[in-house]
């Protein structure tokens, strides 16, 4: 199994956890959903940052393969585009064609701050997408595609190129990459001690010294 669906079987609130143990409390990119649900997503992270609408500015990089459509032209088989859109919800910062691309390039998912045209085509492409909302608007109403493949704020979580992007029905987190590995191997083992509290729970066990595990509890996890 990769990473990436490893990442996508343990979850958001499993990996918060883990995070939060080595003070990492600002990794989630909030005010984002999943476009429909059931959506989840998990890979490494390709960055594309807007800048504020000016016409000169939208001149100057809005025509041709600008950086959003070079980034959605570019992106990788497993890899999540993440969208810096400062939290605008009120212009489109994707649509159905472009999410057509990257669902053909074998993209894992997109994360956006802002929102998304043709919200209900997109749905229904077989792309993950998380976004602030729905507009039918633009891109040019509110921005300028500015540069790909650098470190954005997204949803107030920053974001650098590698890092490991996983969304589901809880929201979307950042796991920086050097943390991966022992962060998923972390929340592997608490989803499996967790799995077996439910299991627990759901015969009439009470919660007292079961959650948390109390010495007696654990000794009995532990032995199988």
């Amino acid at each position: 199994m990769s990473i990436g669906d490893r990442l996508a079987a343990v979850g958001t609130a499993g990996l918060s956890t883990a995070l939060r143990k080595r003070g990492y409390h600002d990794v989630f990119v909030d005010g984002v959903a999943p476009l429909a649900p059931g959506m989840r997503l998990a890979g490494p992270a390709r960055t594309l940052r807007f800048v504020p609408f000016r016409p000169d500015l939208l001149a100057e990089r809005g025509g041709g393969l600008n950086p959003q459509k070079r980034a959605f032209d570019t992106v990788g088989a497993g890899e999540v585009l993440v969208i810096e859109a400062r939290g605008l919800a009120d212009a489109g910062t994707l649509g159905d064609i472009l999410a057509t691309r990257a669902h053909q390039r074998g993209a894992a998912g997109v994360v956006t701050d802002g929102a998304v045209r043709d919200a209900d085509t997109v749905a229904g492409i077989g792309l993950p997408v998380f976004a602030r909302g729905a507009h039918p608007s633009v891109l040019g109403r509110r921005h300028v595609p500015w540069e790909t493949d650098v470190v954005i704020a997204c949803g107030g979580a920053a974001v650098v190129p590698g890092d490991l992007v996983v969304g589901d029905g809880d929201g979307v987190l950042v796991v920086p990459a050097p943390l991966a590995a022992e962060v998923l191997a972390e929340a592997e083992d608490d989803e499996r001690r967790d799995a077996w509290i439910a299991a627990r729970v759901a015969e009439g066990e009470s919660l007292d010294g079961l959650f948390p595990m109390n010495e007696r509890w654990r000794r009995r996890y532990e032995a199988g």
